[in-house]
């Protein structure tokens, strides 16, 4: 690695070398198609960085982003960049109230609004007095259009520079556990956890290996941001498509067909979900097991699912069931668990070809290290370890050690081969009425593996045992009012809690699974943008209820 190269460095080079090669494919609606070159679109990224200079913003001024996946994000974050700012990338999900927060407290001095699904309640949450310019395919906002500026401005000339501890940008978690954090990355953080991940990528699959890439986790989050935009800005022998829908998804894939894939948990039990819909899971995993024809079944079921030139897969932001990462690589999938933080730029720990183990989530990155405290929670030191919290100094100062490691509040282990283990996070440990700590997140994990279950929750502070509240599989839910249907749900799940309780310790033991009565998303407050549990909501908006779940006899119980 060349430690002097910055970001902007590679892009230069590329901008230089790949001129006509194309890196962005935009679809626009109707079924066409946008393809962006490393010229169209530095050139369009130089046309606005001389418009956000000539406003005179103080050097670093933050530069907020309110958008989907497209490739105008990558291309104003260039721009943002050239122009001696710094990116504050919100969540497009987000309600109004918390970007208006994220707006204020990162003291934004203008806003690119993007591709969005609900503006009309988001609108609120911008300040009147707030310069905005609204990118290509965004909704009616009013405000001045990327098209219309670019078009009457001309290019900033040369290679501007950034310094190595300049702030490329302000991250802004998703808010699992409350109000969204601004963690503060440098380009000399993103730049070296950046060539990690694609020094690991070129070792995996060699350095001829296409990097053809579909975008749709947001952008707004460091997984997508390092793994995606990052990897391909270094590699610039790449292409990024992007979806345009949830709807077209699928359409979108098959499209793009990329040779390196990740995703979320939830998304990847989606998929095996819509497999089983089109053919039963005993008949499926019956036909895995014939040598030659489970290598076919396999290869069909892939390429149906767009998936069929992955050589690289990937599942983040949540630990995922064991036996999901076995199906897929029984169809041939090489999927593997890795395990980050925004706070490293998602450079921490990855799985490999050669040192792997489902239930662990990989080894450490080169120039990574890592221990596991007396405490047991894990303690990492990355390349592309955060400046801090912004605004926040007690807080960024009590999450070190005293010799420089980041306190990641996460509880794990390691074995002998450096495979680290996750077995919980130490703020979510919470004790029952008998006096001893429960690790929620093993047990959830136990629960989520099976085919009626598409998320839990295990909770029970201060009761005599714990329990799991379960939200089942989507297909299920509109069929469970049928007497038969409900019935065999009660008597799987019955079965699921007494197989999850042999497993565990007495003072884990539940005491019962609890059917939700709604899903969880991102509209009802239950999810984050990265699909991930708001424990403390989800407690706090069925606390009224569980003192009556404890008083019902069953397993099972019906919220």
């Amino acid at each position: 690695m060349t430690q002097t190269k910055l970001m902007l460095d590679y892009v230069y080079e590329h901008e230089s070398a790949l001129a006509s090669r194309v890196f962005l494919t935009q679809p626009v609606g109707a079924g066409q198609l946008v393809d962006y070159s490393w010229a169209q679109l530095m050139d369009q990224a130089r046309r606005m960085a001389r418009h956000l200079k000539n406003q005179g913003f103080e050097p670093g001024a933050r530069i907020a982003m309110l958008a989907k996946n497209s490739a105008h994000f990558m291309i104003a974050e260039l721009a943002i960049w050239m122009a001696g700012y710094t990116t504050v990338a919100i969540f497009p999900t987000e309600s109004a109230a918390t970007i208006g927060y994220v707006l204020e407290h990162s003291e934004a001095r203008l806003l690119f609004i993007g591709k969005l699904d609900n503006w009309q309640a988001q609108a609120s949450g911008v300040s009147a007095g707030l310069p905005c310019i609204a990118l290509p395919l965004s909704p009616n906002t009013g405000h001045a259009s990327w098209d219309a500026i670019i078009g009457a401005t001309a290019p900033i000339a040369g290679r501007p520079s950034r310094a190595a501890q300049d702030l490329a940008m302000l991250a802004y978690t998703s808010g699992s556990t409350g109000q969204p954090k601004g963690v503060m990355q440098s380009f000399a953080g993103i730049t070296r956890a950046a060539e990690c991940l694609t020094a690991n990528y070129r070792t995996e699959l060699g350095n001829d290996a296409i990097f053809r890439v579909l975008s749709y986790l947001p952008l707004a989050h460091v997984y997508e941001r390092a793994h995606i935009e990052a990897n391909a800005l270094l590699l610039g022998n790449a292409h990024i498509f992007f979806a345009e829908s949830m709807d077209t998804f699928m359409q979108d894939l098959l499209r793009a067909r990329p040779t390196f894939f990740v995703s979320v948990p939830r998304l990847w039990l989606k998929f095996q979900q819509g497999v089983f819909a089109k053919m039963p899971e005993r008949r499926i995993n019956f036909l895995l097991r014939i040598p030659v024809v489970g290598k076919l079944v396999g290869r069909k079921i892939l390429k149906g699912l767009g998936l069929d030139q992955v050589t690289a897969a990937g599942s983040g932001s949540a630990p995922i069931p064991v036996a999901l990462i076995e199906w897929y690589r029984r169809l041939g999938l090489p999927l593997l668990e890795g395990y980050a933080m925004t706070e490293d730029f998602a450079c921490s720990h990855t799985s490999s070809l050669i040192h792997n183990r489902p239930g662990r989530v990989g080894v450490a990155l080169p120039g990574v290290q890592v221990r596991v405290g007396d405490d047991g929670e894990i303690l990492i030191k990355s390349p592309g370890q955060f400046v801090g919290y912004y605004k926040m100094a007690e807080l960024t100062a009590d999450s070190f050690t005293a010799d420089g490691f980041f306190k990641t509040g996460d509880l794990g282990e390691l074995d002998p081969d450096g495979l680290l283990k996750l077995t919980g996070r130490k703020k979510e440990l919470f004790k029952t009425g008998k006096g001893k700590y429960v690790a929620p997140a093993p047990i959830e994990n136990r629960i989520n593996a099976h085919a009626m279950v598409e998320m839990s929750l295990v909770s029970g502070v201060g009761q005599q045992a714990a329990y799991a509240l379960v939200v089942l599989a989507e297909d299920l839910r509109p069929r469970v009012a049928q007497a038969p249907v409900r019935a065999n749900v009660e008597q799987a799940l019955t079965a699921l809690l007494q197989e999850v309780n042999q497993q565990l310790p007495g003072y884990e033991r539940l005491r019962m699974l609890v059917v939700a009565s709604q899903p969880w998303s991102m509209d009802n407050g239950c999810l984050t943008p990265t699909m991930k549990i708001k424990r403390n909501r989800i407690e706090a908006s069925v606390a009224p209820h569980v003192d009556a779940w404890y008083a019902q006899p069953g397993p099972v119980v019906w919220a």
